[in-house]
């Protein structure tokens, strides 16, 4: 039996804004923090290329 890793969820803070680097799960995470009051501004869909982070209603930071 071999074990394999991966990880499900990745998120730093940078500057005072949550990036969210990767989610590889079914919870929509940013929702969720902007539902317990974090601005949508402070939060940041790093997994999209900076170009298209400013088509999202997050930050683009």
């Amino acid at each position: 039996m071999s074990r394999s890793y991966g990880c499900f969820f990745h998120a730093r803070i940078k500057n005072g804004k949550i990036y969210i680097e990767y989610n590889g799960t079914d919870i929509e995470v940013a929702e969720d923090l902007v539902a317990e009051g974090v601005a949508k501004e402070d939060i940041v869909l790093a997994f999209h290329t900076p170009a298209k982070r400013k088509y999202t209603v997050f930050g683009v930071a």
